[in-house]
C-alpha cells in the first residue's frame, strides 16, 4: 500500500483511523482546529506519509490530499510465481464453492497473499470455523470436476452489463446486481484492457493469472475467517474474510500445516507470558516492552556474551541520551527521511505557549517544526548520529584509526498499531548498535572483523543455518544520498568481504539503506523459518554529511569511512526469536533459572539450602522448591517450567553428600557428588555450551 501526499500538502490536523481490518488505515482532515487542545495528538500529523507494505492501495481523503490510487499495471498483476499462481485460482475455486452454497453472496476480491489467498465476500450468514468442512468439501467437488479455467476480454459496457446482472462473480443472473463488481469496473482506467476468468459455471471480473485447471488446486485448506472492510475504509461495508492456503501437492501443505501448529507451541508471546518474561501493558502504551525479571536475565546474559567479545576486538563502550535536535537528524538525513516512521517531534514548553497564545494550529505548529523555523526535539530513532557526535569531540589522526563505539542504545519508532506483535515488532527497542571510523584501507578487514563477530554470534546459539544478503543501491532511483563513486566504493568494499565467508551469497539491488550498502544474515529457525538479524552496512555519506575528518599521515585533512554493526539487531527482536527457536527451553548459561533443588521432604530442606549455597556462591541462578508436594509432581512443575536442571534430595544424597541430578530433556543422569555437580553446572555455563 502508499499513501499519497505529505506534510507539504497539511492546512489542518490530520489523523489517521487504524483499524483491525489487517493494518489497512484512511486518512481524515479536520480543519482549523487550535492545537492547544490537541497538542498530544500531533503523532498524527507525523505519520502522515506512511510507505506501507501491504497488498492493495489507498489515497488520502480531504481536499488537499491527491485524490487518486496507485494500482498495479496488467504486467504487474501478471508477474506471479508459479504458487501465486495456483493460490490465486484456488481462490476462485473457493469463491465458487461459496456462491454454490450461498448464491446470495456478494464478492469484492480474492488475491494471493503471503502462505496462502483470502476472498472477500458479504454474506448475511456469518462465516464459522464450523462451515469450513462444508466449504472445502464444495472445493473438493470444484477440484475433481477439474473445471478449465478461461479468460475472456470484454470491452467495458459489457462487463457493466454483466455486473448489473449479476451474473459477475456468481454461479449464474441474479436479480440483483454484483454490487462489488460494478464499483470495481469503476477503478479500471480507461484504456485498460477488461477480462473475466470463468471455470465451470463461475464467472468473474479479474485480470489473472490462473493455472489451467481446477483440478491443479488440489491440496488446500480454509484457514480462517476475519472482517475486512470493504476497500480498507471503515465507512464501507464490513465484509468477510476466509482465508485459506494452498500447496503444489498433498504433502506439501500437511508439512505446512505442521510447522504452523509448530509455531503456535512456540509462539513467543505464549511463551513469553507463561514463563513470565515480558509484558505489554495498555497503560504503559502498544509495542512499549516491559522486560520482566526472568526476561531480564536472559538480556543481561546476551549483553554480558555481546560485550566480552567487543572487549576483545577493541571497542569503547558509549551512553547516549534518547533524545536529541532535530537539527542532529536534519543533518544526518534521518529527518524528514525518516519522517513516517518516527515519533512526532517536541517543541519547547515557552515555544508552545508563546504559539498557542497566537493561536497557531497543530499542523502549523508541525510545519514550523519540519522548517526548522521552530526549534524542536525528537526521540531519537538512530544512534548513529549520537556517535557521530562522539567521533567529532576529538581531534583524530590516521594513528588513531579504527574508532569502534558500542552501545546498547534504545530507539524509538512509530509502527502502526495493526503492526506491532509482541517482541518482534515494537515502538521502543534496544540495539546492540556499534559505529566504526575507520580508514578507507582499513575498511575490508573492519567489515571482516565485523562478519566474524556475527557468525560468532550466531554459532553459540546454534543458529547454523542461514544465508547472506548484500543489499545494494537502484543505480536509477533518487531515495540514496551521496556520490555514486562513493557508493561504488562500499559496495566493492562489502562484496570483497563478503566473499571471505565462504558461504553462498545474493546480491538485492535497492534493497541497501538511504545512506549506504550493507550485509544481511537471514537465519533459518528450527521449523524453518526466515529471520532477518545481523547487519553491517559500509557508509561513505554520513562522514561526509557531518563533515567528519581525520589527519593522515601526509598530514592532510582526510574524511573517515563509517561502517554500522548490529550482531543482534534488536534485543527484543533477537530474544523474542530466541523464544521460538528454543521453544523456551534457554540452554543453561540464558536460563533464566539453571537448577531448581527437589528437597523430598521437609527435613530435607537445610541439605537443599547447603547445596543451593554451593551453586549461588559460583553464580548458578539456583531455587528450592519448598513446597509440599510430592517429588514426582515437583519434578513435572520444573519441567513444564523448563529448568535445565533439577536436583533431587533425600537421605540418601544428604547422607552422601550428593545430588540426583535430572535434565529437562535428558531425564535421570543419575547420582553426582555435590562439588562434581556444581563444578559441571559451573563449566556449562562459562563455556556457554548448548
Amino acid at each position: 500500500m502508499k499513501l499519497i501526499g505529505g506534510m507539504d500538502a497539511i492546512h489542518g490536523l490530520l489523523t489517521l483511523e487504524v483499524g483491525p481490518w489487517d493494518g489497512e488505515i484512511r486518512v481524515r482532515e479536520d480543519r482549523s482546529l487550535p492545537w492547544e487542545n490537541l497538542v498530544w495528538r500531533l503523532e498524527s500529523a507525523a505519520t502522515s506519509c506512511l510507505p506501507l507494505q501491504m497488498a492493495g492501495t489507498c489515497c488520502f481523503s480531504g481536499s488537499h490530499m491527491a485524490d487518486e490510487k496507485e494500482r498495479k499495471t496488467l504486467e504487474e498483476r501478471h508477474q506471479m510465481s508459479d504458487l501465486e499462481r495456483l493460490r490465486h485460482s484456488c481462490a476462485h475455486v473457493l469463491a465458487t464453492a461459496v456462491s454454490r452454497i450461498w448464491p446470495e453472496a456478494q464478492f469484492a476480491a480474492g488475491p494471493p497473499v503471503e502462505g496462502g489467498f483470502y476472498y472477500d465476500f458479504e454474506l448475511e450468514h456469518r462465516i464459522s470455523p464450523d462451515d469450513f468442512e462444508k466449504i472445502e468439501a464444495e472445493m473438493k467437488k470444484v477440484v475433481k470436476e477439474n473445471q478449465t479455467f478461461e479468460r475472456a476480454v470484454v470491452s467495458r459496457d459489457e462487463a457493466m452489463e454483466l455486473a448489473q446482472s449479476g451474473r459477475l462473480a456468481s454461479s449464474g443472473a441474479r436479480d440483483v446486481p454484483s454490487k462489488f463488481k460494478v464499483d470495481l469496473l469503476g477503478d479500471i482506467p480507461e484504456g485498460e484492457e477488461i477480462s473475466l476468468f470463468k471455470n465451470g459455471e463461475f464467472w468473474d471480473l479479474c485480470a489473472g493469472p490462473h493455472v489451467g485447471r481446477t483440478g491443479n488446486c488440489k491440496a488446500f485448506k480454509v484457514m480462517s475467517v476475519a472482517s475486512a472492510f470493504y476497500k480498507g475504509d471503515k465507512d464501507n461495508a464490513q465484509l468477510q474474510r476466509v482465508y485459506g492456503t494452498c500447496f503444489k501437492n498433498r504433502t506439501m501443505l500437511e508439512e505446512h500445516l505442521e510447522r504452523l501448529e509448530e509455531a503456535k507451541k512456540r509462539d513467543h508471546r505464549k511463551l513469553g507470558r507463561e514463563m513470565g518474561l515480558f509484558h505489554i501493558d495498555e497503560m504503559v502504551g502498544q509495542g512499549l516492552l516491559l522486560w520482566k525479571p526472568k526476561g531480564s536475565i536472559i538480556r543481561r546474559e546476551l549483553q554480558r556474551f555481546i560485550s566480552g567479545e567487543l572487549d576483545k576486538q577493541g571497542y569503547f563502550e558509549v551512553f547516549t541520551p534518547h533524545i536529541g535536535k532535530l537539527d542532529l537528524y536534519r543533518t544526518s538525513g534521518h529527518f524528514p527521511y525518516y519522517e513516517d516512521s518516527q515519533y512526532p517531534p517536541i517543541a519547547e514548553r515557552d515555544v508552545l505557549k508563546k504559539l498557542s497564545d497566537e493561536g497557531a494550529t497543530c499542523a502549523e505548529l508541525m510545519n514550523m517544526l519540519r522548517s526548522g523555523e521552530v526549534e524542536g526535539y525528537m526521540l531519537k530513532p538512530m544512534n548513529c548520529p549520537h556517535h557521530i557526535r562522539i567521533y567529532a569531540s576529538d581531534h583524530h589522526s590516521y594513528r588513531d584509526l579504527p574508532v569502534r563505539l558500542a552501545e546498547f542504545g534504545t530507539v524509538y519508532r512509530w509502527e502502526q498499531s495493526g503492526e506491532l506483535g509482541g517482541m518482534t515488532r515494537v515502538r521502543s527497542f534496544t540495539q546492540d548498535d556499534a559505529h566504526l571510523f575507520c580508514t578507507p584501507e582499513q575498511v575490508a578487514e573492519e567489515v571482516q572483523g565485523c562478519l566474524g563477530l556475527v557468525k560468532t554470534v550466531l554459532g553459540k546459539l546454534g543458529m547454523e543455518d542461514y544465508s547472506v544478503r548484500l543489499s545494494l543501491r537502484d543505480p536509477d532511483s533518487d531515495k540514496y544520498v551521496g556520490s555514486p563513486e562513493n557508493w561504488d566504493k562500499a559496495e566493492a568494499a562489502l562484496r570483497e568481504a563478503v566473499q571471505t565467508l565462504g558461504v553462498e551469497y545474493t546480491e538485492e539491488e535497492g534493497e541497501a539503506a538511504f545512506y549506504g550498502p550493507k550485509i544481511d544474515f537471514v537465519v533459518k529457525d528450527v521449523i524453518g523459518r526466515d529471520w532477518q538479524l545481523g547487519t553491517v552496512q559500509v557508509d561513505y555519506n554520513l562522514p561526509e554529511r557531518f563533515d567528519l575528518t581525520y589527519v593522515g599521515s601526509d598530514n592532510k585533512q582526510h574524511r573517515p569511512v563509517m561502517i554500522h554493526r548490529a550482531p543482534f539487531g534488536s534485543m527484543e527482536r533477537f530474544t523474542g526469536l530466541l523464544i521460538e527457536h528454543f521453544e523456551g527451553k534457554f540452554p543453561t548459561w540464558l536460563a533464566p533459572e539453571q537448577v531448581r533443588l527437589l528437597p523430598i521432604s521437609e527435613k530435607h530442606n537445610a541439605y537443599a539450602d547447603q547445596v543451593a549455597e554451593a551453586l549461588s556462591s559460583k553464580g548458578v541462578r539456583v531455587s528450592v522448591d519448598r513446597t509440599g508436594d510430592k517429588i514426582g509432581a515437583k519434578i513435572r512443575l520444573a519441567r513444564m517450567d523448563r529448568i535445565p536442571y533439577m536436583g533431587v534430595l533425600g537421605a540418601r544424597e544428604e547422607d552422601a553428600q550428593c545430588v540426583s541430578v535430572r535434565h529437562r530433556d535428558r531425564d535421570d543422569l543419575g547420582s553426582q557428588p555435590l562439588n562434581d555437580f556444581v563444578d559441571q553446572i559451573v563449566s556449562e555455563i562459562q563455556t556457554r555450551s548448548l
